[in-house]
């Protein structure tokens, strides 16, 4: 998947200098970046996946959020770039060749569709799910870039449409990002995890046999699949130590399924 993209932005960047294209450039700057966060996705994954040690107690999760925020923070800056050129264009129109601009954006427009639905089966994860959005975002940008071209060949004094659909194409790309930022962002700030109500989360302690009231109650996520829980429970009467376990041990088990919750002190 990867090489069938980086192919993808080498044909578009190339036809995006011969034909005169901002909507081919924009395509393949976007495209370059996916490869980049692709890329970045799969060396977090295996980073998240190695045993714990005495310096990272909790491991290598947030390797991924960090993977994500990175992929994210390069397709602001490249989407940046693209939008000055688009002005630019826009403000001194240039000619473009609208066949060669339908044609690789056609081709484009295959291969991201095919990158978004094998991404798709991953999407429980941040950089996977990022990607897939990434990879369904640029196919609807290839069709547009396709429109583009398609009017630019049968309608004369059209090239400002080019800059227009490679506007368009940024502003959706870094809303995207905006959005997979503010999310890795609750993550590194220790947020309760989005869709989770931490009264419910309390009833269901104080629902446990044995359990009085519960205190300095905290659910975060070191990544997008793990989510952790720490409390401070009172139980009733005047248990033995062992019996104090067990509630706590119950506790876990009621919190652990319904809430997601992999890692929880008691």
């Amino acid at each position: 998947m990867l090489a069938l993209n980086l192919v993808i932005v080498v044909g578009e960047a190339t036809a995006g200098f011969v034909s005169g294209s901002i909507g081919l450039l924009a395509d393949a700057g976007h495209n370059l970046v996916d490869v980049g966060g692709v890329a970045l996705a799969l060396l977090a994954v295996r980073w998240s996946r190695r045993t714990p040690d005495a310096a990272r107690s909790f491991g290598y999760h947030r390797t991924s959020v960090l993977a994500a925020q990175a992929n994210a923070a390069a397709i602001l800056i490249t989407t940046a770039v693209i939008t000055y050129e688009s002005v630019r264009r826009l403000l001194n129109p240039e000619a473009v060749d609208g066949g060669v601009v339908m044609v690789v954006a056609g081709i484009a427009l295959v291969g991201n569709t095919f990158s978004a639905l094998l991404l798709r089966e991953r999407e429980h994860d941040f950089n996977m799910r990022a990607a897939s959005l990434h990879m369904a975002a640029d196919a609807a940008a290839s069709l547009g870039v396709v429109v583009a071209g398609a009017v630019i060949l049968f309608y004369d004094g059209a090239e400002r449409v080019d800059p227009i659909v490679s506007l368009g194409i940024s502003a959706l790309i870094a809303w995207q990002a905006w959005l997979l930022l503010r999310t890795t962002g609750d993550v590194l700030l220790e947020s309760t995890p989005r869709g989770l109500d931490v009264a419910e989360v309390e009833a269901t302690i104080l629902g446990v046999e044995g359990v009085e009231a519960v205190h300095d109650l905290h659910v975060w996520s070191l990544s997008s699949e793990v989510r952790a829980l720490s409390a401070h429970v009172i139980v009733d009467g005047h248990p033995s130590l062992e019996d104090a376990q067990q509630v706590a041990t119950r506790v876990k088990a009621a919190v652990s399924a319904p809430f997601l919750i992999a890692h929880a002190t008691i």
